[in-house]
């Protein structure tokens, strides 16, 4: 009998989707075929009420950051709606699971935690059935959203450790439950790393900038909310030192926007993108990065030592805070929330180039060892240990 795991996701920014896809092509490179994953957009595909409410949370990310302040609020609701049962999209959730009948239900996302491990339990039976949920927070408080914490889960797998504290404290989860993992990022991050030949190569040939000048990477989520239009012209001010390459995501309007501002400005070195697959290797030849707080760019990031100036435009959203809040604490990072702050700072980088420097060093400290593997040995035992002992297959390790 094969291992069957459920991935609850959903598409509000995109950093869920990200870490679901994460999960399962690790479990595809270290198990191949021997452990089955299923992903879905639990959301979206359940009920017409929360696939409006993730349209909306797409939405004022890209236009009203300010309104996810009130969005928070009412999401929250969720907890006492979710306390034992699922509410929205119950009918579509329990037919997934009475078809799959999965070993694990996996949860990476903040709404679908509550009611959904209880529902699962009820369909399956509590012996037949393990629940885990991978909280992708950096701290705690404000946008800590309490639906993240369901007490029941079996195992509950932390960012950080000052994550895992405030799970503890505020919510009293069990810590008995909780281990720390890092990020979790896919396979590929790890394994195309360039060399500094390599990046010559790509920033010369591949993006036709200079290799000679700091590139300022204005980067977005998948859903293409971004400001990049206000900031080219404070980097303008600085081409001399800087250039810029420019990713917008989804969002076609903006790209286009951004091409016509460069055939304008053609004494600006600069390179567009719209939607790509190569965020991983942007980061690693930009000397920073421009962005929201959103967990998987600033992952990466990290990862790759890339310092990041959180783009504060129009508001920082509840859950943004937290990651926010975690680089800034050691002034490991630098926030602007109008275009004039962003020309202050590259100003001062390039009258006292030493400030960057010391920036630089202090993000590097910032970085910690996450532990990807780890995390599918964690969840693949736990949901390989619900099978009778006759019926357990001698999984295989096929790559790491």
């Amino acid at each position: 009998m094969a291992v069957r795991i459920l991935v609850l996701t959903s598409s509000t920014g995109g950093g869920h989707d990200a870490r679901a896809s994460a999960f399962r092509r690790w479990v595809r490179k270290i198990y191949g075929w021997e452990v089955e994953v299923r992903v879905e957009s639990m959301l979206e595909d359940s009920s017409r009420i929360a696939r409006f409410g993730v349209a909306f949370y797409n939405f004022i990310q890209k236009h009203a950051p300010w309104l996810h302040h009130p969005y928070f609020f009412l999401v929250e609701g969720l907890s006492c709606l979710n306390r034992s049962r699922v509410t929205l999209g119950k009918r579509y959730y329990s037919e997934v699971i009475r078809n799959y009948k999965p070993h694990l239900v996996l949860s990476v996302h903040d709404c679908l935690n509550r009611g959904y491990f209880q529902e699962a339990r009820a369909i399956l039976g509590k012996e037949n059935v393990r629940c885990a949920t991978y909280c992708s927070e950096y701290s705690g408080g404000y946008g800590y959203s309490r639906n993240w914490v369901e007490p029941s889960v079996d195992l509950y797998i932390s960012r950080t450790h000052t994550a895992k504290n405030y799970a503890v404290t505020q919510y009293k989860l069990d810590p008995e439950k909780i281990i720390v993992r890092g990020h979790f990022l896919v396979p590929r991050i790890y394994e195309e790393k360039l060399s500094a030949i390599e990046k010559h190569r790509f920033i010369t040939e591949r993006l036709g900038l200079r290799s000679d000048r700091k590139i300022i990477f204005l980067a977005t989520g998948g859903t293409g909310a971004n400001n990049h239009l206000s900031l080219l012209p404070a980097i303008k001010q600085y081409s001399e030192t800087f250039q810029v390459l420019v990713v917008c995501g989804r969002n076609n309007e903006a790209f286009m926007k951004v091409r016509n501002w460069k055939r304008n400005n053609p004494d600006m070195r600069c390179h567009v993108e719209g939607y790509c697959n190569e965020m991983h290797l942007f980061m690693q030849v930009s000397d920073l990065v421009v962005t929201r707080g959103g967990t998987t760019t600033c992952s990466e990031a990290l990862h790759y030592e890339c310092p990041i100036i959180f783009n504060g435009l129009g508001g920082v959203m509840p859950q943004e805070k937290l990651t926010v809040k975690y680089f800034l604490q050691d002034e490991s990072a630098e926030i602007i929330s109008k275009p004039a702050d962003l020309e202050r700072l590259l100003m001062e980088w390039s009258r006292f180039p030493e400030r960057f420097r010391d920036l630089k060093r202090r993000f590097r400290n910032m970085r910690f060892k996450d532990r990807p593997s780890e995390v599918i040995y964690d969840l693949v035992d736990l949901a390989h240990d619900v099978l009778p002992e006759r019926e357990r297959p001698a999984l295989k390790v096929v790559g790491e």
